[in-house]
């Protein structure tokens, strides 16, 4: 479980690291959610946890200079449909799948670099598969297990 560093936000915008009692910008938040860390952003008058807001500040402000972000057409569906529908989506099943897409990703992108490390000519590997196979040779095989299972 990553650390939680708690900021404190000021009513004057300003963001205070309570780990290394220093004054952050939204761009140091950012760098330290890259590095692993969690955080929650608490208002220093109310109490109130106000990480989301600070968080879709972040966002917005790198939609801003990318100039986006999300597609426009998920954008309509947030809007539309808001909090009713989606925030259960959002939170149960949104996160998880950017996480395993993430490690599916990065699964693929070290197979790919071992193989690259071994010297493998992957133009030689599919040549030689697709010549090996014979589509109508595996689709009479399909029918023969077929019929032996039945």
């Amino acid at each position: 479980m990553p650390d939680t560093i708690t900021i404190k936000k000021y009513p004057n915008r300003r963001l205070y690291n309570t780990k290394k009692s220093t004054y952050i910008t939204l761009e140091d938040v950012s760098d330290l959610i890259k590095k692993g860390f969690r955080i929650q952003v608490v208002d220093v008058n109310t109490g109130n946890d106000v990480t989301s807001i600070v968080l879709t500040q972040i966002i917005m402000n790198k939609a801003k200079k990318d100039n986006a972000i999300l597609p426009v057409s998920l954008l309509h569906l947030v809007i539309q449909y808001g909090e009713s529908h989606l925030h259960e989506f959002f939170e149960k099943y949104l996160e998880t799948t950017i996480k395993n897409y993430l490690g599916y990703r990065k699964q693929m992108d070290d197979q790919i670099n071992a193989y690259m490390e071994m010297g493998m000519d992957f133009s030689t590997l599919a040549e030689k598969t697709f010549r090996n196979m014979d589509p109508m040779n595996f689709f009479s095989n399909s029918l023969k297990k077929q019929k032996e299972e039945d």
